[in-house]
C-alpha cells in the first residue's frame, strides 16, 4: 500500500444547481477567471448573490475591467467564477463553478454593498449572469 496503512476512500458528489448557490451563499470569497491580455487570468474578489446573479466591484479603467470589455456593444466576455471550502483535516470539501457572461453594471443599478477585496477604490461593478452552474462534493467514505 506505498507505505501507508490508509483504508479510506472518498466519494465525489455532483451537486445539483440549488445546492451549489446554497453553499455559495449570499457573499463571500471567490475567484474569477477569464482570458486577459497577457493569457489565463485569476482574481480574487468579494461577492454578493444577488437575485441569482453574481456581483462584485472592480477599479473602473483597472486591469480587470478593461479585460472584461469585448469593445463591441451588445458582445459580453464569458467568464468563470469559482468558490470552493476545503477542510483537509476530515478530508472532504466542495467546489462551485458559474460561468457566464460578464456584465458592467452602473452602481445605482445595484441594490445591495459589496465589498472590495482591493480597497474602497472599486467603484464599477460586474455582474455575472449564470449559464452554467456545476459543483462537486468529495468526502471520506
Amino acid at each position: 500500500m506505498n507505505g501507508k496503512q490508509s483504508l479510506d476512500a472518498d466519494a465525489l458528489e455532483v451537486l445539483s444547481e440549488k445546492e451549489c448557490l446554497r453553499l455559495i451563499g449570499t457573499d463571500g470569497i471567490g475567484r474569477v477567471a477569464f482570458g486577459g491580455a497577457p493569457g489565463p487570468t485569476v482574481f480574487p474578489v468579494n461577492y454578493r448573490l444577488l437575485s441569482g446573479e453574481i456581483v462584485f466591484r472592480v477599479r473602473q479603467g483597472g486591469t480587470m475591467d478593461e479585460s472584461l470589455r469585448s469593445g463591441i456593444d451588445g458582445v459580453d466576455i464569458k467568464i468563470a467564477f469559482q468558490v470552493d471550502h476545503i477542510d483537509e483535516i476530515n478530508h472532504e470539501g466542495w467546489s462551485v463553478l458559474i460561468q457566464g457572461p460578464a456584465h458592467h453594471v452602473p452602481e445605482r443599478d445595484i441594490e445591495a454593498n459589496v465589498d472590495s477585496w482591493a480597497g474602497d477604490d472599486r467603484d464599477h461593478f460586474i455582474r455575472i449572469a449564470p449559464q452554467r452552474v456545476t459543483g462537486r462534493r468529495i468526502s471520506r467514505l
